[in-house]
């Protein structure tokens, strides 16, 4: 049975992590020029507390492939992936999920729940909730099922109240909400607001890839100025601000101090 470790392996040569600073949105860490927010998250609904992305997730290039594939294949390839993308958001959860209750202003999440998907037949069988539910150790024993897609046709690239229900009602628990792929932001603000109308306490997301393409105004120098490989001791929250990149595009190296959560074993 692999560990944590050796299933993240590979994903730290080519996984790119996000920081706050100049001309970084303080919602989304998308890149701006300049500005306190993106186009998308300054003309969206605000209705998470905190969000935090693993890593940027660039058009066609190694972790948003793997974020595509393991929800469309089968067989041996989907298997490993899912295996893998599991170990990297546990991984990731156990360094840095208090970094997240901080800044969502909570001491922790007592429940934890996924984004449902934009296609109701597809969201029934969503390897994303499995995976959170039975995989990861930090979330297994508190996940639940706490959202469903409406008959609404809200546009998936739209904040709408009406594009998700909760299953349930809530007393003000603190829920942190698990998404593969962040885009416009639209699908997990609108999923915190049912959860927030349904009455949960501060909701926070976390999501495995913030989707951006390289050829995007400075997007290509901006991500070339991030230095590999992964360092797994730092997130958007907890790692210092990052200066604009240079020219050169490049930084000094990063230093990556052993990681204790590697050791544990994905339950296949």
């Amino acid at each position: 049975m692999p560990s944590v470790g050796e299933l993240t392996a590979v994903y730290g040569n080519f996984m790119l992590g996000p920081h706050e600073g100049a001309g970084v949105c303080s919602v989304c860490f998308n890149f701006t020029d300049g500005y306190e927010r993106c186009y998308a998250c300054a003309h969206c609904e605000q209705r998470l507390d905190a969000m935090t992305p693993i890593s940027y997730s660039v058009a066609r290039e190694q972790l948003h492939h793997a974020l595509a594939s393991y929800k469309r294949l089968d067989g041996d390839v989907v298997h490993r992936l899912r295996a893998e993308l599991s170990a990297v958001l546990w991984r990731f959860l156990v360094a840095h999920e208090a970094c997240l209750a901080r800044a969502a202003g909570v001491s922790g999440f007592a429940l934890v729940t996924t984004v449902p998907s934009g296609d109701r037949a597809r969201d029934e069988i969503h390897p994303l909730r499995r995976m959170v539910s039975e995989l990861i150790g930090p979330t297994r024993d508190r996940h639940e099922r706490l959202l469903e897609r409406t008959t609404s046709d809200a546009s998936p690239r739209h904040f709408s109240e009406q594009k998700f229900t909760a299953r349930r009602a809530l007393s003000s628990e603190a829920v942190l909400l698990i998404d593969d792929t962040w885009t416009t932001g639209a699908t997990a603000q609108s999923a915190a607001s049912a959860l927030k109308s349904a009455g949960a306490g501060a909701v926070a997301a976390v999501v495995i890839g913030r989707h951006l393409n390289r050829e995007w105004h400075e997007n290509d120098r901006r991500l070339r100025g991030i230095t590999g490989p992964y360092d797994w001791s730092r997130c958007a929250r907890c790692a210092p601000a990052r200066p604009p990149a240079s020219s050169s595009g490049t930084h000094g190296p990063r230093s990556r101090p052993p990681e204790a959560s590697g050791a544990h074993r994905l339950l296949l």
